[in-house]
Order: C-alpha cells, then structure tokens, then sequence
C-alpha cells in the first residue's frame, strides 16, 4: 500500500464520519423549537418513502402490480402488524393474484 493509498482511505474516513458525527453534536447541544423537532423527527420517514416508492412502482413489469402489493403492504401495516407479517402478508397476497392471472 502506497501514500497515496492511505491517505486517500483516511480522506474518504473523515468526509464518512463527519456528515454523521455533527448532526448528533448540534442536534444535542442545541435548544430546538418543539415544532422544528417534530418536523425532524419525521424527515426518516418522509426519505424511507421517497426511496421505497419508485421501487414499488417499478418492482414489476406492470404497474398496478407494485401499486397493489404497496396497497396490501399499507394496509397490513395499518392494523399494526409486526414487518415480518407485513411483508409475509404481501408477499402471499401478490403470489395468490400471481397465480390466479
């Protein structure tokens, strides 16, 4: 292993570790307005959804295929169901229509 090597390794450890490192340190020291935590606490959420979604819509050559596995998904998760039966629910639900077309 060269120089170059190691430093470029330590480089791409410091541009790693500090985009996650400060959040926590100004997220903790700071006096936040209750409603500006509120709107953060939910930004995971509303990112899970913008990553998750294209991938419903294109999990399946025809469209309304994803559309009703994300249905059946959501509604699953509605009545608070753990992830497993969520996803084993889907799962047996888009394999049933599968089979019945």
């Amino acid at each position: 292993m060269n120089e170059t090597m190691l430093w470029m390794i330590v480089g791409m450890a410091v541009v790693t570790y500090v985009p996650r490192i400060l959040p926590l340190l100004v997220l903790s020291t700071e006096n936040w307005p209750p409603w500006l935590r509120r709107m953060l606490s939910r930004v995971p959420y509303a990112v899970l959804g913008a990553l998750i979604f294209p991938g419903i819509i294109y999990a399946y050559d025809a469209i309304w295929y994803g559309l009703l596995g994300g249905a059946a998904a959501f509604f699953i998760a509605y009545t608070g169901a753990p992830l497993i039966a969520v996803v084993a629910g889907t799962i047996f639900i888009l394999t049933g229509i599968n089979l019945l077309m």
